[in-house]
């Protein structure tokens, strides 16, 4: 075979290759990532999840529909809503038991509040060893909780609750959650530096480590209660400017003077009013007490601070970040107003993958649900102005019968009654 030819089927081969692998590469974007569990509520769900029998024999338990919701951007894109008001739900599915350790977490789903909530939660939480998945309750231990808690006018929290040797620790940040009606994403990636960001939306709301965001160990710094700041330390900023000098007859100026446009009244009686004086007037040159003006001061070293020192109660777990392995996903809630959608469940490894799946909703869901739900709102509120119409329309005919009973019963036993209403016309 000619050299050159061989060098070129040699140069295609190569070219074709490396094609082949971006082609692959952008088919598959996220191929190396690791999916733990995804649920979006489709054909099968029921297979999955096991709802729960907690509470049910005091008839407490609420249960789900499989639904769109009232205003869906997409009428079979459905997920699990809570149903019956008052009402305590929790529903379960077994994942594949896997740990999160030197490794990313990331947990993400999306809810819908339809209802006027009034008060409840709309969050979800991942289980640790064996769950009676039928008993799945309020009292079961979780390793991981996270999602809204709305209360009247007060409580607007992003609960996101670790487990740590069998303790529950709340995180310390107040997190505002979402409250209209409208579809929201929550996402919590938890790093293995123990790093983590909370994204409502694609958007980050917050973010830092499990290290000093919750009370789980105790911190590393503390200050030094015995320090004293030192005697030589100076921390005046400013001072009197020691070659300031005091201007010659500074203390003989006046804080008053006698108002050189003021006049004797006309009718000033000497005799009678004594010997009249003009009123006194701030004296413009007067300029109070004399000071020396501020200068920087050269030997100031800054407001003392208590120093920080080791905290010697410290002791570091390089696992802090890692939770119990993970074998279920629950929803355990309880709502006075039953509403709630819950849907696009991910537990992965991969924030960018979370990230996109959030992307696709919006580009393809979000105008279309917002259009829907105005929609809804304006067909609310003209039944309800319908209703309110009604409502006003049946008192007045009750006022009218009311009155009209009452001049009947007049006129029967009242003789000398004259019936203003007739004598109308």
């Amino acid at each position: 075979m000619d050299l050159h030819l061989h060098q070129h089927l040699v140069q295609a081969l190569e070219l074709l290759f490396l094609l082949s692998i971006l082609h692959s590469l952008f088919l598959f974007p996220f191929a190396s990532s690791e999916i733990f569990f995804e649920e979006r509520f489709e054909d099968g769900w029921k297979d999955r999840w096991v709802l729960s029998d907690w509470k049910r024999s005091e008839g407490k338990a609420g249960t789900f529909k499989h639904t769109a919701g009232k205003w869906p951007g997409d009428p079979d894109d459905k997920g699990i809503q809570t149903y019956n008001d008052a009402k305590h739900f929790a529903i379960s599915a077994k994942i594949p038991e896997f740990s999160n350790k030197d490794r990313t977490l990331v947990v993400q789903f999306s809810i819908k509040f339809e209802q006027d909530i009034e008060c409840g939660g709309g969050y979800i939480k991942l289980l640790s060893g064996y769950v009676n998945q039928k008993k799945f309750g309020g009292d079961t231990p979780y390793s991981f909780m996270f999602g809204p808690d709305i209360c009247g006018t007060q409580t607007k929290k992003l609960h996101v609750i670790l487990s740590y040797q069998g303790q529950n620790y709340p995180i310390k940040k107040d997190i505002q959650c979402e409250t209209d009606k409208l579809t929201h994403f929550y996402t919590f990636i938890l790093g293995p530096d123990a790093s983590y960001t909370i994204l409502i939306d694609n958007r980050e709301r917050e973010s830092g480590s499990v290290y000093t965001d919750w009370d789980i160990l105790p911190p590393r710094k503390i200050k030094d209660t015995k320090a004293k700041k030192p005697a030589d330390w100076d921390d005046r900023e400013y001072i009197d400017d020691p070659d300031d000098v005091k201007p010659e007859g500074y203390d003989s100026i006046p804080a008053e003077i006698p108002d050189p446009k003021a006049k004797e009244p006309d009718n000033w009686d000497e005799e009678e009013d004594g010997i009249w004086k003009p009123p006194k007037i701030p004296n413009p040159k007067y300029k109070g007490p004399w000071k020396r003006k501020k200068i920087r001061n050269p030997n100031y070293k800054g407001k003392w601070k208590t120093p920080w020192i080791d905290n010697p109660e410290f002791e570091d777990d390089p696992d802090l970040y890692v939770l119990k392995p993970i074998k279920y996903v629950g929803i355990e809630v309880w709502q006075v107003k039953a509403g709630s959608i819950f849907d696009n469940i991910l537990i992965c490894d991969n924030p960018k993958y979370a990230r996109q799946i959030v992307q696709d909703f919006w580009a393809n869901n979000r105008e279309l649900e917002k259009e829907a739900f105005e929609e809804a709102e304006k067909v609310r509120r003209a039944r309800e102005e319908q209703e309110a119409q009604r409502a006003r329309e049946e008192g007045e005919r009750r006022r009218k019968e009311r009155g009209h009973r009452e001049r009947k019963h007049r006129r029967r036993y009242d003789p000398h009654y004259e019936d203003d209403y007739h004598d109308e016309f």
